[in-house]
């Protein structure tokens, strides 16, 4: 059973032909990892998805959120249907301060659950007068997943969000994302392998723009020479 599924995904942008026919399927529950080298459309995937390609880029294939067919839904309808991202830049608002970036993620008609996002990550209610560009940048991922955590979802897309932090705030982050996987299934793009191992059931890997694994994260992980011959690196390390 998936609670996504992603059948025969072709994306050309500005010429390039950068998703040719990629095809898997997201659990309905934990972390499902999206891995592969810089640049092969991990994030071209996530933003298929979720309608936030180009406008002039080419879309082809099919998804389907728990069977109901939502290629080509704007993005708008299909936040309000529970699919909540978190992208890679996190797209914080420097100048608006952390209660009021929260306030603004609120949906309409949805009871905002402050209580879990303060729960995972107590520094936003610390300093919720504090204008989010002065964060440091663990703590602005922390208010990208929160401003996410606040509504309910169905499904979650996470993009890279241990890039460039320091190991203790990895953790800290690793450490949330645990806690909300067990209530809500992930698709995870991650480019730290030992978070991988720790967060992740399932594993996909594009490789020069098609799908060249599926299947458990921990298997493909603990068999180097698969690990270095589709990521480039051993067990544990960053792709």
């Amino acid at each position: 059973m998936t609670i996504l599924e992603i059948r025969d995904l072709n994306v050309r942008i500005a010429g390039s032909h950068i998703l040719q026919g990629v095809t898997f399927g997201v659990a309905p529950h934990g972390v499902t990892a999206l891995l592969g080298r810089n640049g092969v459309g991990k994030t071209t995937t996530l933003k298929a998805v979720l309608g936030l390609l180009p406008p002039k880029a080419e879309l082809g294939g099919e998804v389907r959120l728990a069977d109901a067919p939502i290629t080509r839904q704007p993005t708008h309808r299909l936040v309000r249907d529970g699919l909540g991202y978190v992208p890679e830049d996190r797209g914080v608002f420097g100048g608006l301060t952390v209660a009021e970036n929260l306030r603004l993620a609120e949906r309409p008609g949805a009871d905002p659950d402050y209580n879990t996002v303060y729960g995972l990550f107590p520094e936003l209610q610390r300093r919720g007068k504090q204008r989010a560009g002065t964060l440091s940048g663990g703590q602005q991922q922390m208010l990208a997943i929160g401003r996410v955590l606040l509504n309910p979802n169905r499904l979650l897309f996470i993009d890279e969000p241990t890039k460039g932090l320091a190991p203790k705030v990895v953790g800290e982050v690793a450490a949330a994302l645990h806690a909300v996987a067990q209530t809500v299934p992930m698709l995870l793009v991650e480019q730290n392998l030992a978070v991988v191992r720790r967060l992740a059931r399932d594993a996909v890997v594009i490789a020069n723009g098609k799908v060249a694994y599926t299947g458990g994260a921990q298997d493909l992980l603990d068999y180097t020479e698969k690990t270095k011959a589709l990521l480039g690196v051993g067990k544990g390390e960053h792709t």
